[in-house]
């Protein structure tokens, strides 16, 4: 007796937002291969994934913002432009403009990055996947505030791990800018490290507070906290109302700090004052005048 051969159902295939549930719907697979954040089969690493879900969590935040700015744009300023500093290899920059720019009429992306080759490599990028509003200059971050490809305001500023003084000078950026929101992740920070640790022998005879960075380890660490400390009193200086959170788990990256600076226009004497203070106390007054100038009240 012959038996009657069953055909298998056919299995529902899966989208590429079932397989990696990291991605965003419509998100682009060619770009993110491009990235080499998936391979070329469409697989993601462990690395891979740690990446992706940094930079897709930062957007989280980026995303709010860009609609508050499109919603509150004025005709004087109808495109939302965006200055992405130490862009690198720009995954964020490319993400922000799929996610985002790329289903707008308007709005335009600038990367500012200094190596010649991956400034060159975003622009060949940019150009296969038809990205026609992403600039690319190389140029350092304290060079773009000066830099005639920019135009004289810029809505969104964003640092992404800019190393050391580069997110210094990327607020400067966006000061000089009048930039309406900072979004910044502050990567190694040394100077002032070096500061408290060229006075340490007189601020141990000074005050007992000097232990927190009599060894090496302690000064690279408190030195790091220090900065984004004066970094948040300075935003406030200046007329930013400011917010430090966590950006994602510490399994994921050790440099987590997010901090949001929004502009509004009300300059804190008290944050001025509290800068000048703990300058002071740890004898770093020589930043006052090199990274931390207050505007006149």
């Amino acid at each position: 007796m012959k038996t009657q051969k069953t055909s298998k159902s056919k299995q529902p295939r899966l989208s590429a937002t079932d397989l990696l549930p990291e991605l965003r719907p419509g998100q682009s697979i060619d770009l993110l291969k491009e990235l080499h954040i998936l391979t070329r089969d469409g697989g993601l690493n462990q690395d891979s994934r740690r990446k992706l879900k940094q930079v897709q969590h930062l957007y989280q935040f980026i995303e709010k913002i860009l609609l508050e700015l499109e919603s509150t744009r004025s005709g004087d300023s109808p495109e939302i432009t965006m200055a992405d500093h130490g862009a690198g290899k720009s995954y964020l920059g490319f993400i922000v403009y799929d996610l985002f720019f790329k289903h707008r009429a308007t709005g335009r992306l600038y990367g500012i990055e200094a190596r010649p080759e991956l400034v060159e490599s975003a622009r060949n990028l940019a150009a296969r996947l038809g990205f026609v509003r992403m600039e690319f200059l190389k140029l350092l971050v304290a060079e773009a505030t000066q830099a005639a490809e920019m135009p004289a305001q810029i809505d969104l500023v964003t640092a992404l791990h800019a190393c050391d003084t580069a997110t210094d000078d990327a607020i400067a950026f966006g000061l000089k800018k009048q930039a309406r929101v900072m979004v910044l992740v502050p990567c190694c920070q040394a100077e002032v490290a070096r500061a408290l640790n060229s006075g340490k022998a007189l601020s141990l005879a000074r005050t007992p507070l000097a232990e927190l960075w009599r060894h090496p380890l302690h000064t690279r660490e408190l030195g790091s906290q220090i900065t984004n400390v004066l970094r948040c009193l300075y935003l406030e200086a200046c007329g930013y109302q400011v917010t430090v959170t966590e950006l994602v788990g510490w399994e994921h990256s050790l440099k987590n700090e997010l901090i949001i600076a929004r502009w509004t226009g009300h300059r804190k004497r008290s944050s001025a004052q509290r800068l000048q203070a703990i300058l002071a106390e740890f004898g770093l007054l020589s930043l006052l005048e090199s990274r931390f100038t207050l505007p006149s009240q």
